[in-house]
């Protein structure tokens, strides 16, 4: 194969996400007010930025006003105030209105797109000067002698199904770095390579994640309410299955929609799927539908951990922001503004010692995290996601008393648990007996994804690596029935019967890179690594 060629920047950012990009904006507004010169490179494996970012979303734009005071004046796509929030809780045909926890209440917020708002900020950090590389996958770590990141490769373009070049066969290019900046997101796969080459988690809980679904409509005029919010929990989950919805209303008749599943669930025959398009046959909802016509679908795992998952920030010439850390807001159901104060936090610390050779590890990056009000935010709420292991009224009322009573200062802290380890054998589950999809309000995967925009070029190697070939059908199949074929919501897995065998199919083609399988997997037997760059969903405006 060919030499790669390489390229020197001051600081490499993987991921083109509100970390990333925020981050390079504040180092490049910071490097021109001490008039330093500092080249910044942001690589995206998604297409264009915003291609494969997907959220609820409604934003609290405190870091934006922080980041860019005149974000109204230069054109920020805030484009729907939130107006009402309301909170459900479900039975299988009604739905109790219940108080909106304090957490939940979003005067001041706004609806959007986190697409179309990265692609905005984008925009920003290459008006400042910031080169942004979409359609680059970072597939490898940079490490010298020293155990130091220098800075990322990117993945070789034309490969075939074993790795060998073809005709069209690209190698990647090295970016070198005096700092490397990680925000993949959530379940990052070079994140994770870092967590364990640097033993990142030592002194932190495990992490624990769910699953969101999504669904953008668009509905009839007599329905559609601009800046309505609503959340529900309860049906169609069992009362020990963390999860809710989320209804937005945004502007041009468009509602988003979507479920969320912790990833903590104990029914190997429990899909998320599934459960979405049921939950969009209770009466409360169906009626927004009715009428309507679906226009896009998308998948992403959200990292729940919160402060008590929050691992060592940093390593030798590098460090994790956004999502790839765990900075999500589970109670407020917002990242958006965490992530971006993450990466602010840490150019600010940065550019302080880029002058230096070489960069030591950059500590003062977690001291400004601890000091900062992503700190006291994050600690005030970190006992209610697992205080839900006591089931949903447990959770709800510990909630209460944990905010209403104690004011996020209660003198103790809960802990989590790893997600894989969750599952119970099938013989010990009960069966759920999903409807078939009706075309109309309900679908299936394949549609689904159809309208997510997947594309991955044919006969590349497979990007979701099995470790152990035996353990599909030994362990998955035989003790938990195949859950791979249910928690993915975008049919990579199926258990295929050919001449009174079972095997396990994997369709990476239709993969929506949510990283669900690297979390969920009972034997974590699957690694998600970086398809050829660009591939995957092409999401417009989720």
């Amino acid at each position: 194969m060919a030499d790669r060629e390489s390229m020197e920047f001051d600081v490499v950012i993987v991921g083109a996400g509100p970390a990333g990009l925020s981050a390079s904006i504040q180092l490049k507004k910071l490097a021109q007010e001490n008039n330093l010169d500092v080249s910044i490179c942001v690589v995206e494996k998604g297409s264009e930025v915003g291609a494969h970012i997907l959220s609820g979303a409604v934003l609290e734009p405190r870091t934006l006003s922080e980041l860019i005071p005149d974000w109204e004046n230069q054109g920020a796509p805030l484009n729907t105030p939130a107006t009402d929030d309301r909170f459900f809780y479900l039975s299988t045909h009604k739905s109790f209105r219940l108080p909106t926890p304090p957490q939940m209440k979003n005067h001041g917020n706004y609806i959007i797109s986190l697409g179309a708002f990265c692609r905005w900020l984008g925009t920003k950090a290459e008006e400042l000067g910031v080169e942004i590389y979409p359609g680059f996958a970072a597939s490898e770590i940079l490490i010298d002698t020293d155990n130091k990141v220098y800075g990322i490769a990117t993945g070789d373009m034309g490969l075939d199904v074993d790795g060998n070049p073809t005709d069209t066969y690209e190698p990647g290019v090295e970016l070198h770095s005096k700092f490397t900046l990680f925000g993949e997101g959530c379940r990052g796969s070079l994140a994770k390579i870092l967590m364990e080459k640097y033993n990142l988690e030592e002194n932190s809980d495990p992490q624990t994640y769910a699953v969101g679904i999504k669904e953008l409509w668009e509905i009839s005029s007599d329905q559609h309410k601009p800046g309505q919010i609503t959340h529900t929990i309860g049906w169609p989950l069992d009362q020990n299955t963390y999860g809710g919805s989320f209804v937005y209303h945004l502007e041009n008749n468009q509602v988003a929609i979507g479920f969320v599943v912790g990833l903590d669930y104990q029914n190997p025959f429990l899909s998320p799927f599934d459960e979405f398009q049921r939950f969009k046959t209770h009466p409360l909802i169906r009626p927004i539908l009715e009428n309507g016509k679906r226009i896009s679908y998308g998948a992403r795992a959200l990292v729940e951990g919160g402060y008590q998952s929050l691992p060592k920030l940093t390593f030798p010439g590098g460090a994790l922001i956004g999502d790839s850390a765990g900075f999500l807001n589970v109670p407020k159901i917002k990242g958006t503004h965490t992530a971006m104060k993450s990466g602010m936090l840490a150019a600010e610390s940065l550019i302080n010692t880029l002058g230096e050779e070489p960069i030591q590890e950059l500590f003062s990056y977690r001291e400004s995290i601890e000091k900062s009000w992503l700190w006291k935010e994050l600690k005030s709420v970190r006992n209610i996601r697992p205080s839900f292991k006591l089931g949903l009224w447990g959770g709800l009322a510990y909630s209460a008393i944990d905010s209403y009573i104690f004011r996020g200062k209660a003198p103790w802290t809960f802990h989590h648990e790893y997600d894989h380890n969750q599952l119970k054998f099938a013989a010990k589950a009960q069966k759920i007996d999903y409807p078939k999809p009706d075309g109309v309000i309900t679908f299936d995967k394949l549609s689904s994804v159809f309208l997510s925009n997947t594309n991955h070029q044919e006969g590349q190697p497979i990007h979701l690596v099995i470790k152990d070939e035996d353990i599909p059908l030994k362990v998955n199949f035989e003790k938990y029935d195949g859950p791979e074929a249910r928690f993915c919501p975008a049919a990579v897995y199926e258990y295929v019967k050919e001449g009174g065998t079972t095997r396990l199919q994997i369709n990476a083609s239709n993969c929506v890179h949510c990283k669900t399988c690297d979390i969920k997997d009972p034997s974590q037997n699957i690694t998600w690594t970086s398809p050829q760059g660009g591939d995957g969903p092409n999401y417009p405006n989720m």
